[in-house]
């Protein structure tokens, strides 16, 4: 059996986590930019309305969207489905000052990452925002999250196909080792190794990296 080796991307430094705001709240607006910018780690933009917010993120998606669910004539779950239709690897929490257990199990049905209700503690946000950092891999270089989605989507198909990472192994020619490193997001495959991968599950490496968002 062959082996095909994995690429280390080298290290750089840390970006900050792009976080996009839509509210129709002025106040809160103003209240969590001030938190966010304080914070060090965050760049924020924030709207009032969704078309601006949607224009915003065809420009420069997001990493994160804290997303109202209240907003006077505009329906906060419209723009959810709407978001995630466009870009379903954006990372979405939803805010809202009407908090119930029926929209609660609306929401994650529709696979937010969490749910804040108004009015919550700024370590609330603290702990909400750095549980998605680590979840989504946020805040890092370009190279780092590459490594992560597709690492994440390679294993999300090779469970999908019920394999262990012995029996992809089997048809790659790549060792087991070296698969769970590539899965964890700790190395990048060659090129050898991808295009293993994308015969393994009968995909062009075009439609593999789209699926990733990258």
């Amino acid at each position: 059996m062959k082996s095909s080796s994995a690429t280390v991307a080298p290290a750089a430094a840390k970006s900050l986590v792009d976080i996009a705001v839509l509210d129709d709240d002025l106040d809160f607006i103003h209240y969590v930019e001030d938190f966010l910018k304080g914070e060090g780690i965050y760049q924020v933009r924030a709207f009032t309305h969704p078309d601006d917010l949607y224009l915003a993120c065809q420009e420069r998606r997001p990493e994160i969207v804290l997303l109202d669910m209240k907003m006077g004539p505009f329906r906060g779950d419209q723009v959810l489905e709407r978001l995630q239709e466009l870009h379903s690897e954006i990372c979405i929490i939803v805010v809202t000052g009407y908090p119930s257990l029926e929209d609660m199990r609306a929401t994650f049905k529709r696979k937010v990452f969490d749910y804040l209700a108004k009015p919550f503690s700024l370590a609330q946000m603290r702990q909400t925002l750095r549980n998605a950092i680590e979840t989504y891999a946020l805040g890092h270089t370009p190279t780092e999250r590459l490594r992560d989605r597709l690492g994440r989507r390679i294993k999300m198909l090779r469970v999908e196909q019920s394999w262990s990472l012995k029996d992809l192994a089997g048809r790659t020619g790549i060792s087991v080792s070296q698969l769970s490193s590539i899965e964890r997001g700790a190395h990048m495959p060659s090129m050898e190794s991808l295009l293993g991968l994308c015969q393994a599950f009968e995909l062009r490496p075009s439609e593999l990296l789209a699926a990733i968002e990258f």
